[in-house]
């Protein structure tokens, strides 16, 4: 039985439909075949009426939120790791969305599901609510170079205030002609294009390349984070007038006030954020978590803003740094066709 577009096109394959339109948008061959796999091991699975939970033969088109989730359920069942299983479910969420849209299905029996999965990934309903039109206001009014590329890298990667401090230019990949020096990134980086490594090394009161750090990293494993065209130009911004650094680990972030080329900390990195959110009415001495915004705050508003746009929890996690081996290991090896197309689709402008 076949089902028609809004345009009036006949469609007897919805996923072949789907995976065309994939191919049309520009997707790799590699992320066309991650999605096949998933969406025809779904269609098998309704059409099996002993595992689906209406005993019948069903189309893609005729399920229900309770056969998606059925099928979650099932995917548990069978030791799937939960982020595996975030990711298949994302990729099911999409394709009921891209077939709404489309006209070809009346509705996406996986927007309930989603919101009924975990939602744990930094969850804080009570903190302060600031649109994407309202983050841009407050960058235009942030002048000085560092401060701008704090809270411009911390917007754009969701990294911790430690991680960003951490940061030397080994672990930046950026435009041949950015003013990287004669410092080479780290092997990790090399064919990624712009993009930063967050390492889960670093510990406070440890010597990492040639510093005793002041902060930790708390990532369960280290990660390669995509840098867009918009963060690439501010690090190349602060990179022109970064001030002769006083340490070997080459620091990317540095003091420009009474620490002079010295590494940022957090104190310094809390003082620049609170100081700029203050301007605006965004902090006040006194205030608590719900009412203030801290550097904290920004990886907050990376997670939520990506993960509504991707609906893909894998990546989230991935990028936050959230998470082990089995999704470490699985956008490692699929790092261009998943994390940077995904990313570079869905990162907002703050511009």
């Amino acid at each position: 039985m076949a089902v028609e577009t809004a345009d009036g096109e006949s469609v007897e394959d919805p996923v072949a439909y789907f995976l065309q339109d994939m191919t049309y948008h520009g997707k790799t061959d590699r992320t066309r075949e991650a999605y096949e796999r998933v969406l025809r091991r779904f269609e098998a699975f309704l059409r099996d009426p002993e595992v689906n939970p209406m005993d019948a033969r069903k189309r893609v088109e005729s399920a229900s939120h309770r056969d998606c989730m059925a099928w979650i359920h099932s995917l548990r069942r069978s030791d799937v790791a939960d982020s595996t299983v975030a990711t298949y479910a994302s990729y099911l969420h999409r394709f009921y969305a891209y077939m709404t849209q489309v006209g070809a299905f009346d509705a996406n029996p996986m927007t309930l599901v989603m919101e009924e999965m975990d939602e744990r990934i930094d969850t804080n309903p009570s903190r302060r609510e600031i649109s994407l039109s309202e983050m841009r206001r407050f960058l235009r009014g942030v002048h000085h170079p560092l401060d701008h590329a704090v809270l411009v890298t911390l917007l754009k990667t969701g990294m911790r205030v430690g991680e960003l401090c951490n940061l030397d230019l080994r672990d930046v990949s950026l435009a041949d002609d950015t003013p990287l020096g004669a410092v080479s990134s780290r092997a990790q980086l090399d064919g990624r294009g712009p993009s930063v490594y967050v390492s889960a090394e670093p510990s406070a009161g440890e010597v990492t390349n040639g510093e005793e750090r002041t902060a930790s990293n708390k990532r369960k494993r280290s990660t390669v984070v995509p840098v867009d065209a918009e963060l690439e130009s501010v690090l190349a911004r602060w990179l022109a007038v970064r001030p002769d650094v006083q340490s070997p680990a080459d620091p990317l972030f540095v003091s420009t006030s009474g620490s002079w080329g010295r590494r940022l900390t957090p104190d310094m990195v809390h003082h620049i954020v609170e100081r700029h959110a203050g301007d605006v009415g965004w902090h006040r001495a006194g205030g608590d978590a719900e009412e203030n915004v801290t550097p904290h705050y920004f990886r907050h508003f990376f997670t939520t803003h990506l993960r509504d746009r991707t609906g893909d929890r894998g990546i989230v996690k991935y990028l936050r740094g959230d998470v082990g081996g089995d999704i470490i290991d699985t956008y490692t090896h699929n790092w261009g066709d998943r994390v940077r197309e995904t990313y570079e689709e869905h990162i907002y402008s703050v511009f």
